[in-house]
């Protein structure tokens, strides 16, 4: 008996032309474990084992990978381990947070918006990168309205080194703002936290792309007994027409695989 897998139910990331997993891999366990917010510790997996993690997304029906630069080596490991599949990949990352010596710091300039894209594309070892997200410090609005983030990545769009643009928030006012030029938000939606909503709706009703992170509430969801979290959380986020993928970052083959069949099982009801 096969596994399910997601290969037939990729869908459209908003109006940008490319088309993604409902599931998204997500790669902060490949390269930081400090200030990361997860109920248990874990060790970084070595290149033998991110290698066949990789592999077993692939085979699930896995395109899409997010990664950012605050994500500690996340973005120049993936750059090696993914060598000969470019291609097969739908690359997701950031730019305005740094991560060093144990700590985050921001920078939401035009010269340090280029200077990022452009040592993301080094470090991934790739021509383009298909979307690239701001990964806010919370202060939404003002990022958008007085940095000069958002129109310098609308420039790398128009150069061709990002396909696509939008903006990783924490607030339902800034993933709307977000989406009036951009083409994405991520937004958290989740059992425990559905303020940003009606950025979902916006997306729906204008052809927007929608990443959902902390899907399963950063493993910290807690329901009535004999209720699967992970079936009820996915649940709620494929009932909604706006969202395009969820981004789980597990870097358990089994948390993976049950993670994809519990997806393709949703998602392949009549």
């Amino acid at each position: 008996m096969s596994l399910p897998t997601l290969h037939d139910h990729h869908r459209p990331l908003g109006s940008t032309g490319l088309r993604v997993s409902p599931l998204g891999l997500g790669t902060v366990k490949l390269g930081r474990d400090q200030g990361v917010k997860y109920p248990n510790g874990f060790t970084i997996p070595d290149d033998q084992a991110a290698h066949l993690l990789l592999a077993q997304a692939r085979e699930l029906g896995i395109n899409l990978i997010d990664t950012a630069p605050a994500y500690g080596r996340s973005e120049e490991r993936l750059g090696p381990l993914l060598r000969g599949q470019r291609d097969q990949w739908v690359i997701v990352s950031k730019v305005g947070e740094e991560f060093e010596n144990g700590q985050s710091h921001f920078d939401f300039s035009a010269a340090h918006t280029r200077r990022s894209v452009e040592r993301s594309l080094k470090r991934l070892e790739t021509d383009r990168i298909e979307l690239v997200l701001v990964h806010s410090d919370g202060n939404d609005l003002a990022i958008l309205e007085q940095e000069g983030v958002y129109e310098t990545l609308a420039a790398l769009k128009r150069e061709g080194k990002i396909l696509g643009y939008g903006f990783s928030g924490k607030t339902a006012a800034g993933g709307l703002k977000a989406l009036e030029q951009g083409d994405c938000a991520m937004v958290t939606y989740n059992l425990n936290e559905q303020a940003e909503r009606p950025v979902l709706d916006y997306a729906a009703e204008h052809g927007k792309a929608i990443l959902v992170k902390k899907a399963l509430a950063s493993g910290h969801i807690c329901l009535a007994p004999g209720v699967d979290p992970v079936q009820a959380s996915f649940e709620l986020l494929f009932a909604h027409p706006g969202v395009c993928s969820a981004i789980v970052g597990t870097i358990n083959p089994v948390h993976l695989a049950h993670n994809v069949a519990t997806v393709a099982r949703i998602l392949g009801r009549p």
